[in-house]
């Protein structure tokens, strides 16, 4: 028992002790879905256009941080962008294509290594997360690992491959096959 003030304390309730290995299981997990999110979230530059929504109407002329998070926290609270996307209206457009400036997910958040060994093995959380990125579906993850074990030399086709590289490549062996060629797309 725990004392405060001559009081007793109950003790600190626990749900259940997770070993050290699960503990790190689970921060690899959360740390890649964290960066995955974020990348999600950052993969379009300004879809709808540049000039879509309400939110690039009222802070139109304006720079920083501050006047883009306002803008999109006004398009995206009051749905407009959506609106003007389907519509065609609010200045949005969806002719032109989405484009990615920023690093791969992969890259960014130290998952390489473990994508390598997870590919080679043709199992495991990176390669299992790297599908869930590439939106292949749960029936189809299987054949995803073992597609991708079994075009591993071609994946990861040096020691110093890029996350580029590797994505590119990725792609091009999912294109050939024809259960994922349909998660072969340039998102």
């Amino acid at each position: 028992m725990l004392f405060r003030a001559g009081k007793e304390l109950p003790e600190p309730l626990t749900i259940g002790k997770s070993t050290k290995k699960e503990n790190e299981a689970m921060k690899r997990i959360l740390l890649g879905t964290l960066f995955t999110a974020i990348s999600i979230n950052a993969m379009a530059e300004a879809p709808g256009g540049p000039n879509c929504g309400w939110g690039n109407m009222l802070f139109e002329g304006q720079r920083g941080t501050p006047a883009h998070f306002l803008a999109s926290t006004t398009n995206g609270t009051s749905g407009n962008a959506t609106f003007g996307m389907t519509s065609g209206t609010n200045g949005c457009s969806t002719k032109a294509s989405l484009t990615y400036g920023g690093k791969s997910w992969f890259a960014m958040n130290g998952m390489m290594n473990e994508l390598s060994e997870d590919m080679a093995q043709g199992q495991g959380e990176a390669l299992t997360t790297y599908a869930v990125v590439l939106g292949v579906a749960p029936e189809d993850r299987a054949h995803f690992a073992a597609v991708t074990h079994q075009h591993f030399g071609e994946i990861f086709n040096s020691a110093d491959a890029t996350a580029e590289t590797v994505h590119n490549n990725t792609l091009a062996v999912l294109k050939s096959d024809p259960q994922l060629a349909k998660y072969a797309t340039e998102a």
